[in-house]
């Protein structure tokens, strides 16, 4: 395919950390491979893609591809590089493509094919470049002082895929991008307490330092994954804090189609198991990390497929 001939005189080191295929090529591929492109990387990267899928109509699945594959390299660019200055300047050429993009000139295979889903679907400009200023941020800030400061993340990190879908399925109103916002950020605080050793790992906390002052915590409990009583208690807060995120959310549900219905119901119930697998191992995310059986995502697809039908 075309798409892999790249350039490599003005190529930022950092791209050398990343798959060869991730590269803007020289020459703009044609829309079909760039179709193909970001199918192959979706149904590649994301095991829990194919089966969302599933459930939307066959003429959204290729969008849905498109906009997967630009959030998969963009949040790749930001988190594999291993190099904040690096991760930034690639970042920084991303953004540019996105600004061809919608000038009509793209040159990689995710923009020629997302330029399509753009122009179908009205969809902002700033609904894609709202997650590189969340990839940015990564590269410099790693402890969040407040739960708003991790709202005010969740905003740029989250949010802006629910606003994309809604886009997909034929929604923008204000009304329905704030639902999807309590979900989304929901699902992000999951994620969040789901890898609190993880991410410390990575030299991030995502719990608020506030948080842990009040309830006695230090960055050496996590360190040593010690998962004191005070932690516990801690932990068993930022559940029930992200539990009703979920709960905000809901309502959504029941505003949109049928098809985007049984997806936002899919991924809103997986978040919450993740919630309860939590609470399930005592609240204690230090020594093992939290995760859901391949017993229960079946049972949660069932249902999910079971509400498409009835």
């Amino acid at each position: 395919m075309s798409v892999s001939r790249t350039s490599t005189s003005s190529m930022p080191l950092g791209w050398n950390a990343l798959p060869e295929s991730y590269r803007i090529p020289v020459t703009a591929p044609s829309l079909e491979e760039a179709r193909a492109y970001c199918e192959r990387l979706a149904k590649s990267h994301y095991e829990n893609f194919s089966v969302a899928t599933w459930f939307l109509p066959s003429r959204l699945r290729q969008h849905f591809y498109n906009v997967y594959a630009y959030c998969r390299i963009s949040d790749d660019l930001g988190d594999e590089v291993g190099d904040p200055q690096q991760s930034l300047e690639l970042l920084d050429q991303w953004e540019a493509e996105l600004n061809a993009c919608y000038a009509g000139s793209p040159k990689h295979p995710v923009f020629v094919a997302l330029a399509d889903t753009v122009k179908q679907f009205s969809i902002p400009q700033h609904e894609f470049s709202d997650l590189l200023v969340a990839f940015r941020q990564d590269q410099t800030v790693t402890r969040f002082e407040t739960f708003d400061d991790i709202l005010a993340y969740c905003r740029y990190s989250a949010n802006p895929v629910g606003h994309l879908v809604l886009y997909l399925c034929g929604y923008s109103d204000a009304e329905r991008q704030q639902l999807s916002d309590h979900t989304c950020t929901a699902l992000q605080l999951a994620n969040f307490w789901q890898d609190v050793f993880v991410d410390y790992g990575k030299g991030r906390i995502y719990l608020p330092l506030e948080d842990l002052r009040r309830f006695g915590v230090s960055g050496d409990d996590i360190a040593q994954r010690h998962a004191t009583p005070q932690f516990v208690a801690m932990m068993k807060f930022e559940v029930e804090r992200a539990r009703n995120w979920f709960g905000r959310g809901l309502p959504l549900v029941k505003m949109v189609n049928r098809e985007l219905a049984v997806d936002l119901e899919l991924f809103s119930r997986g978040g919450q198991e993740i919630l309860n697998a939590i609470e399930r191992q005592g609240f204690d995310v230090l020594r093992t990390r939290p995760e859901i059986s391949k017993s229960r995502k079946l049972m949660l697809v069932l249902r999910a497929a079971m509400g498409k039908l009835l």
